[in-house]
């Protein structure tokens, strides 16, 4: 008698991914799930367009026509807005100080925070949670009450420094009436505003480092100083680079503070791009509207460069880690 050779019928399957497809059932409650995550994020995502994607859009339109923001005539002028700009002697004086900022506080800000969370992250610096808490604070206070509160503390009449210089009778220094000192100390005061950003950065670089190798390393008789220079600073050296690239792009947004303390002056030695592209779009007794586009689209590149070169940092960088993966 022969025997009857019942099949077993199994569930398919995904090939790719050797897993068992959903039904239709648990379809239908992720489709719904999903509808409402969209839902959830469409206020987000309408708002994002009208008041980002939208005006980016527009400034490269408005840069190539010539309007006061005030009159509907709009009249297209193609690319003389861009060779005006790049014909104004302020603006590449803008771009001079603008690049003279970023180079006095993106090494204060990288380095200084660099050898600040050496000290808080060794386990025997006493008050380390309390240190990170004090020079995180000015992060999340408002830059433009930081801007208004240090031009009170630096006047030269009446503000707590020149009582100080008073008490050791010594003349008032008006710091930010002077262009020698001016971009100086509004430097000084970005650092100490956004300081703590780049040590948070510096102490979540230090939290990758296995403790395992600082423990080896003490039991083969190694110091602080070798520690240091042959574990430390090379498990570090990937993050420099990314670091340094997103301070430097920090430093291109300072209006709030430097528009509060200075301006842009004394004679324009602090008026940075974004101050330039404000005086001609909003403080001009005429608008031009179109001009300060064409300045905020060639400050829009420069911006780009800088992002692209951390993209590009970002995939070497990686790529030695990918290689030992």
């Amino acid at each position: 008698m022969a025997t009857q050779v019942i099949p077993v019928v199994t569930p398919r399957t995904d090939r790719a991914a050797g897993t068992t497809p959903p039904s239709p059932a648990r379809r239908r409650r992720n489709r719904k799930r999903n509808l409402w995550i969209y839902a959830f994020l469409m206020p987000t995502f309408i708002l994002y367009g009208l008041y980002t994607i939208y005006p980016i859009i527009a400034s490269y339109w408005y840069s190539l026509v010539e309007w006061n923001g005030f009159s509907a005539e709009q009249r297209f002028v193609g690319i003389s807005n861009y060779q005006a700009v790049m014909s104004d002697p302020l603006f590449w004086s803008s771009v001079r100080i603008t690049l003279v900022f970023m180079l006095l506080v993106a090494p204060l800000r990288v380095f200084g925070a660099f050898f600040l969370a050496i000290l808080l992250n060794s386990p025997r610096m006493p008050f380390s949670k309390f240190f990170r808490t004090v020079y995180f604070i000015p992060v999340v206070t408002t830059t433009a009450i930081v801007g208004v509160v240090m031009r009170f503390v630096l006047d030269p009449g009446a503000g707590p420094v020149a009582a100080v210089l008073g008490l050791l009778d010594m003349p008032p220094v008006d710091l930010l009436g002077s262009s020698d000192s001016a971009l100086i100390t509004t430097a000084l005061v970005y650092v100490w505003k956004f300081f703590g950003i780049t040590l948070i950065y510096w102490l979540a670089a230090l939290q990758t480092i296995p403790q395992d190798l600082y423990e080896a390393a003490r039991i083969d008789g190694a110091g602080g100083v070798r520690i240091f220079r042959y574990i430390t600073l090379p498990m570090l050296l990937p993050f420099l680079l990314i670091i340094s690239i997103l301070t430097i792009e920090d430093c291109f947004h300072a209006f709030d503070l430097m528009q509060t303390m200075t301006a842009g002056g004394p004679f324009f030695s602090t008026e940075i791009i974004e101050i330039y592209i404000y005086r001609w779009a909003f403080a001009a007794t005429i608008p031009q509207l179109g001009f300060a586009s064409a300045a905020a689209v060639l400050f829009g590149l420069l911006v780009l460069i800088v992002a692209a070169v951390q993209a590009w940092a970002t995939m070497v960088t990686r790529r030695p880690q990918r290689a030992r993966a």
